[in-house]
């Protein structure tokens, strides 16, 4: 039996939470804790785990996959090195451990480098198979790379739902629009001769030429947990159809649908143009990017991460790099907005898969004369949520799969609570934890003195700062490291205008009366100050992993007769289609 006691501090006189599981003769340790002045501010009220048994019928879809084994070189080879559980974070109730789904190699230091050595081979300075194919043929072997991962869709979407606990909308989702962005940007390869400033042959001041863009060589690539699939193929579509070679290091948690897509890979790719990395990152990427042979960083995850990575190369300077970090994105509402329509996007844009999305909005800054009817309507909608298991119908909120996330969210709503912020939907279960299931908590009121206001939560917990003056919002603003996304939610132009012309030179997207997003995926995706290094679309992630090359001559007859008869003979400029 689970026991909420809240009590006053004798010595400080403060109120403190306690929770505690009462004794077989019913006291409450609570008590006890207070005699002995043992106190702990805030606990998560513990629940019964998120949990499936050996005799559910859903127990038998579990994954079970074999990732013991390397694919360097082209070659899916056995591994007998050490090897970790792949685990969900749904409890097994017959282990009462978290459910085992497969297993990885964990890779050491040489077999890291020997992954990159198999890449730089097959970049061969630029003159390997895949980089000296022509775009046509590289077009070619990607249709070809999507249609013989289609079969393994139901397989991926099952083990994003286990390993992740993505709802089972979310995972087919996920793997859906990841097929649809391949698609769009090979359409927009075809269509970059007509597109692309110089496209086409073209004079200017009495010289001519012609530009298409080149790979830029070997590439290491590392996305996150959240978006394993769609997020990892955003970068690594476009650099493979602009030639280059591919180090993926599989994320220590969601790796298992990469390791579904080993064989089409194989079947599709040339030898060693991609290359996986599993293990430890620390083991790993150091000793990597320490070689020199890495060309290009592609890096979706945190920015003290990307730094630590960026300075072990030797020569840094040329190392094109391609970020997308971490966000802190603000919602602010106007006296005036549309509380009911605030409310309605805050909850989506704070709490879509748990909040566990970059472009979440992880701090909400509503003014003061509005501040308590939108926490009241979110609140309601908050609590409206489904919590549960990925599978089931209509869930909202399913457990998390960072095994210290819990921990830390109850951190900082222990360290808001201190500081005179309240748990609003403590009585509908707020803040609860049953095993990785946590009830999505909203702290209320938020001041800058908070880690609440600053960090990145990157969980189902809303916090909320009230305003009196607007200058508040803009302090915020210049103070935060984030420089990803803001939403603004008012009827007024003439209000909303000053915080766009501010924030116009802080964040890459400002959102009307919307939550914070990334699509449509042709639009720009971008960021400043420690949110991103470059811009994610359709159209940009192909730039971002490519370099311009103009062949270019002095405009006559002889040497555009020349030139025309290069183009017609260089795969470089062979028809795209």
């Amino acid at each position: 039996c689970v026991c909420v006691c809240v009590c006053v501090c004798a010595l400080c006189h403060r109120v403190v939470f306690l929770c505690c599981l009462r004794s077989p003769m019913g006291a409450c340790a609570a008590s006890s804790a207070v005699e002995n002045s043992e106190m702990v501010v805030f606990q998560c009220p513990v629940l019964p785990p998120a949990s499936v048994s050996p005799t559910d019928d859903v127990y038998k879809t579990k994954p079970d996959v074999d990732g013991a084994f390397t694919f360097i070189g082209g070659e899916k080879t056995a591994w007998t090195g050490e090897t970790s559980e792949v685990t969900s974070p749904i409890i097994d109730s017959s282990t009462r451990k978290r459910t085992v789904i497969g297993k990885v190699a964990q890779l050491q230091e040489a077999d890291a480098v020997r992954a990159v050595e198999a890449a730089a081979k097959a970049w061969d300075q630029g003159q390997g198979e895949w980089p000296q194919s022509s775009l046509a043929t590289r077009i070619k072997a990607i249709k070809n790379f999507v249609e013989l991962l289609k079969p393994a869709r139901e397989s991926i979407v099952n083990s994003l739902m286990w390993e992740i606990c993505k709802s089972t909308v979310d995972a087919a989702s996920e793997f859906d629009r990841t097929m649809t962005f391949a698609g769009s940007v090979i359409e927009a390869l075809q269509e970059s001769d007509e597109k692309e400033a110089f496209g086409k042959w073209t004079s200017v001041n009495g010289v001519r030429g012609r530009v298409r863009r080149g790979p830029v060589g070997v590439t290491m690539m590392l996305a996150p947990f959240n978006y394993p699939l769609n997020e990892m193929y955003a970068m690594m579509i476009p650099a493979l159809l602009m030639g280059n070679i591919i180090v993926l290091k599989l994320p220590a948690v969601g790796g298992l649908a990469h390791i579904l897509t080993v064989d089409a890979l194989q079947k599709a790719l040339p030898a060693g143009v991609v290359n996986f990395v599993t293990g430890a990152g620390r083991k790993t990427m150091g000793p990597i990017m320490q070689t020199g042979l890495v060309d290009c960083l592609g890096f979706i995850g945190g920015a003290k991460a990307t730094d630590a990575l960026i300075v072990q190369h030797p020569k840094p300077h040329r190392l094109k790099i391609f970020s997308q970090l971490e966000g802190k994105n603000i919602a602010v509402v106007l006296p005036d907005a549309d509380l009911d329509v605030a409310a309605a996007q805050i909850l989506l844009g704070s709490l879509n898969y748990n909040g566990q999305r970059c472009t979440a909005c992880k701090l909400v800054m509503p003014h003061v004369d509005v501040a308590d009817a939108l926490v009241e309507k979110l609140v309601a909608k908050i609590n409206a949520l489904k919590v549960g298991l990925p599978w089931e119908s209509g869930v909202n909120i399913t457990p998390l799969p960072e095994p210290t996330k819990p921990q830390y969210l109850e951190g900082v709503i222990a360290d808001a609570m201190e500081k005179g912020a309240k748990l609003v939907n403590a009585e509908a279960g707020g803040g609860s934890l049953a095993g990785a299931l946590f009830s999505p908590a909203v702290i209320y009121p938020v001041n800058p003195s908070m880690r609440a206001f600053s960090e990145e939560q990157f969980g189902p917990l809303v916090p909320i700062a009230p305003f009196k003056d607007i200058a508040e919002v803009h302090t915020a603003v210049r103070n935060s490291w984030n420089g990803q996304q803001a939403a603004i939610f008012t009827q007024d132009p003439a209000a909303a205008a000053p915080l766009v012309d501010m924030l116009s030179a802080v964040v890459g997207r400002i959102n009307l009366n919307s939550q914070c997003s990334r699509g449509p995926d042709v639009f720009p995706f971008s960021g400043r100050r420690s949110s991103a290094m470059g811009t994610m679309s359709v159209t940009e992630a192909i730039r971002a992993f490519s370099v311009e090359t103009i062949v270019a001559f002095p405009d006559n007859d002889s040497n555009r007769a020349l030139a025309e008869g290069v183009a017609k003979k260089a795969r470089f400029f062979a028809d795209v289609c």
